[in-house]
């Protein structure tokens, strides 16, 4: 009871205390009659005033007098901000920043200060904001890591100088590059480690890492290369293929970077049933799915469903059906590994192209972007062609960036298709020297330009000298001739030769024209006209043959032409395999002093086995001459250059005196492999073997003189090995050779290096 009575006595003792208390517990409120503004140099009173937001004789509270503290010193313009009531007066005091007087940068030499200026947004005469400068040391740091030093630190610092300017300095510590020691695949069966890394851009620290910089650590390439992989195996009928994770580990020096890429294969898929059903009016399902090239059994692409859905939309539109649209169902069979795929034709939505906007391309000329597009103003809308227009854009590699994206046009029923593109340098000028063992040393000179005039057109030029001839070049292709998907060159070349591989000099020189137009899917048709001086002099040998047709002088040849070409490499469907066939002649005899006529083929057919470790190819040529009346072919004319391995250039053919006399006709046969050695994937270096069986024959002996020899078919069999080195200079090829089978008077070459020809 007493304790009680006590609890209660406290209770009425605190009650009282409050209740005492001023009534301070509510918001402080003030009212001011004028605003004083202190420490403002460039910044007006007024402008400082509307960013506080108060007016004069406003009641506002203390909350909102913090308000308008942080809304001013949020404007960036001010070092210091303190707001002070003073009675009815409200005093602000302001520091400036100040004005940034010079921007300068220290300890960069892998990039230049014009680059690094345009990557900050701090500029000389704009007030300095500390925030904007933290944000420019990100971006050079940034830029830094993109070439592989992502060690660089960047520090921004102040110098202060009179009238409250300041200069502002990056300090800039680059680093070092920081390579990948080592890329591994972790979860692969299908496809070895050493394949998959062939795909990736990353690359391994090489032995010639000062030249090429792709072993470098670069983040966004990681992102990239977990998409080329996706790519890689999607193409190859693993549709559940996926990167599970990617590490990248710093070595204990912290100077080489380890990577691991985490996949799950999943299983390789095929076609199942392929089918095709019409839900639009008018259009019949059996004329589209007589237009698919796809059957069962084939490995599962999303190209090749691609490609069959853009046949059939061009079926379409050729049908006259606006608003076609081929949707893919694909139903999967886990049991029999297949995926049933069903086109359905359907009614796209009544959506129109409104206008096509170009941004971006300061050099290039709008009409070479826009005939990318199949699609103009005013055509029904079709986002598969656009995609296929964007990849066309990007194909063109004039561009560092290009974006195709579309929004919604004036009406709902429109459509607005945006390209922002950033150009980039496309022409180059080259000088080189250049080894071979069939021409000693030589020099070279080119230019090259694959965006003329901003035009879309190709102009290269170059000069070649070796000990013994000298060679001039001048090519120009317009891509789209008047408007259409037609492509005319203009070739010029002057060879002139002083006794290379043969006892006298020649002058060949030639003018070609031509048009190039699809007439297929992978076909192509070349049509030209050529006109061409042909001469040899200054002979010195024991050929009576050559000795005659060293004294007629220089000829003039006019003629016709076509080449039709045939190259399953276009589309893509295969990624292992392809073929590509090509024929033509060429008719002389349209004035000037020859009447012949020039037939070639060509077919060359290649393919992955091994899990694609293995590349076969075979490669068969032919060519043949046909001299109309009584005039017969010349040295100049003939045959005579290195139709294959293990012989020198005119080494091989018919042989008058001890002299290679070329031939009418020629064939050869080339087979290859191509293989890896085992060796570290940074070395570069594989290994070939090759079989090659070919003949130069038939040459007119009424010359007379000594009889010519070996001037029937006679096969010449050349078996051989190769090293193959990716180097800095480009794809070298080291062949070694032996005849199996060869003629008295062959002139065999048992090593030679050329250049790595890709099919």
């Amino acid at each position: 009871m007493r304790q009680t009575l006590s609890s209660l006595v406290l209770i009425s003792l605190f009650s009282l205390c409050f209740s005492l208390l001023p009534s301070g517990a509510s918001a402080q409120n003030y009212r001011f009659s004028s605003v004083a503004i202190e420490g403002n140099q460039r910044i007006e009173a007024g402008t400082i005033l509307t960013y506080a937001g108060i007016a004069r004789g406003q009641s506002i509270s203390a909350a909102e007098l913090n308000d308008a503290y942080q809304r001013i010193l949020a404007s960036g313009l001010f070092e210091e901000v303190a707001i002070n009531p003073r009675g009815s007066t409200l005093e602000i005091r302001v520091k400036e920043y100040p004005t940034i007087s010079k921007i300068n940068f220290e300890g960069n030499k892998r990039i230049k200060d014009e680059d690094l200026v345009g990557m900050v947004e701090s500029a000389p005469r704009q007030v300095f904001n500390p925030a904007k400068a933290e944000r420019d040391a990100a971006n050079i740091i940034d830029a830094y890591a993109q070439t592989g030093r992502s060690a660089a630190r960047v520090t921004p610092r102040v110098i202060r100088r009179s009238d409250n300017r300041v200069d502002l300095v990056f300090e800039i510590f680059e680093g070092r590059k920081i390579e990948v020691q080592r890329i591994s695949i972790v979860g692969n069966r299908a496809y070895s480690d050493r394949r998959l890394r062939r795909v990736l851009q990353s690359k391994q620290t090489g032995i010639f890492r000062a030249l090429v910089n792709r072993d470098t650590f670069v983040e966004d390439r990681i992102e990239f290369d977990k998409q080329v992989l996706a790519d890689f195996y999607a193409a190859r009928g693993y549709v559940d293929f996926r990167v599970t994770g990617v590490n990248a580990e710093l070595a204990r020096e912290r100077d080489t970077y380890f990577v691991t890429f985490n996949v799950q294969e999943g299983q390789q898929f095929r076609f199942g049933q392929i089918t095709t059903v019409s839900e639009m009016t008018g259009v019949e399902a059996e004329d589209y799915q007589a237009a698919l090239k796809v059957r069962p059994g084939v490995i599962y692409s999303p190209s090749i469903v691609e490609n069959s859905i853009a046949r059939m939309e061009r079926l379409g539109i050729r049908q006259g059906h606006d608003f076609l649209r081929v949707e893919p169902r694909i139903t999967r069979n886990d049991r029999d590994l297949t995926l049933d795929v069903e086109f359905v034709i359907l009614r796209g939505p009544r959506v129109f192209v409104e206008r096509i906007d170009i941004e971006g391309n300061t050099t290039t000329l709008d009409r070479v972007i826009r005939r990318q597009f199949d699609t103009v103003e005013g055509d029904p809308f079709n986002p598969r062609a656009i995609r296929e227009a964007a990849e066309r854009i990007r194909a063109l590699d004039f561009f560092a960036n290009a974006e195709v994206d579309a929004r919604e046009g004036s009406r709902p029923d429109q459509v607005v298709v945006d390209v922002d593109v950033e150009e980039k340098s496309t022409g180059t000028l080259s000088f080189g020297a250049s080894y071979s063992t069939s021409g000693g040393l030589g020099v070279q000179v080119g230019f090259s330009e694959r965006n003329f005039l901003g035009r879309g057109q190709r102009l290269t030029a170059s000069i070649a000298a070796a000990a013994d001839n000298i060679n001039y070049n001048i090519d120009f292709v317009e891509p789209a001739f008047l408007g259409r998907d037609v492509a005319f060159g203009l070739s010029f070349s002057l060879l002139e030769t002083d006794d290379d591989f043969a006892l006298y000099d020649t002058v060949t020189g030639t003018f070609r024209p031509s048009l190039t137009f699809p007439v297929s899917e992978n076909g192509r048709l070349s049509l030209s006209y050529s006109a061409a001086y042909k001469d040899m002099d200054n002979y010195t040998g024991a050929s009576a043959i050559l000795a005659a047709e060293s004294t007629v002088g220089g000829l003039y040849s006019s003629g016709i032409g076509y080449n039709y070409t045939y190259d399953t490499r276009r589309t893509g469907l295969n990624p292992n395999a392809g073929v590509l066939l090509s024929f033509g002649q060429d008719f002389y005899g349209l004035g000037g002093d020859s009447e012949y006529i020039k037939s070639s083929v060509r077919a060359i057919a290649q393919t992955k086995v091994l899990n694609e470790e293995v590349t076969l190819r075979a490669t068969l040529e032919g060519g043949a001459l046909h001299f109309y009346g009584s005039q017969n072919s010349r040295a100049v004319d003939r045959y005579a250059g290195q139709i294959m391995r293990g012989f020198e250039p005119n080494g091989i053919g018919p042989v008058q005196s001890g002299e290679q006399l070329g031939g009418n006709f020629y064939a050869s046969l080339k087979l290859d492999a191509e293989f890896p050695l085992g060796l570290p994937d940074e070395y570069g270096i594989s290994a070939g073997a090759f079989y090659d069986m070919g003949a130069i024959w038939d040459v007119d002996a009424s010359a007379g003189g000594a009889a010519v020899s070996s001037n029937g078919f006679k096969p010449r069999h050349v078996v051989g090995v190769a090293l193959i080195w990716q180097s800095p200079f480009g794809p070298l090829r080291f062949n070694f050779s032996h005849a199996l089978q060869k003629e008295t008077f062959d002139k065999e070459q048992q090593f030679d290096l050329t250049i790595q020809s890709e099919f």
